[in-house]
């Protein structure tokens, strides 16, 4: 399981935060080993839930494509915390927010 959470700097960094989000979801949803990928906005924070077969699958979404380029232009438009680890079942959207603000690191 993956979450992510960003939240902009500024208001006016939104087109370029969607003009690569869209795509790296895209990107996470058709990737091998990808279970499930979602979004959804809680408290002003961008968040993602996705749940992946295995850690390795996961790693070779990060590193190619659209969530490179993402990563890439990541520092200058938002700040963020990231949280992985493994489960049997995917969390509830009503612990995603919560479980990110106890345990995700800051990237």
């Amino acid at each position: 399981v993956s979450i992510t959470g960003l939240q902009l700097k500024r208001l006016y960094h939104a087109p370029r935060f969607w003009l690569h989000a869209i795509p790296a979801m895209r990107q996470a949803q058709q990737a091998d080993g990808n279970i499930s990928a979602e979004t959804k906005t809680i408290n002003a924070v961008h968040h993602t839930l996705s749940v992946w077969t295995d850690e390795a699958s996961m790693r070779r979404y990060l590193t190619t494509g659209a969530h490179l380029k993402a990563m890439r232009v990541f520092a200058s438009i938002a700040t963020g915390k990231t949280l992985g680890f493994n489960a049997e079942i995917a969390p509830a959207w009503d612990e995603v927010h919560d479980l990110w603000k106890r345990h995700g690191q800051s990237v």
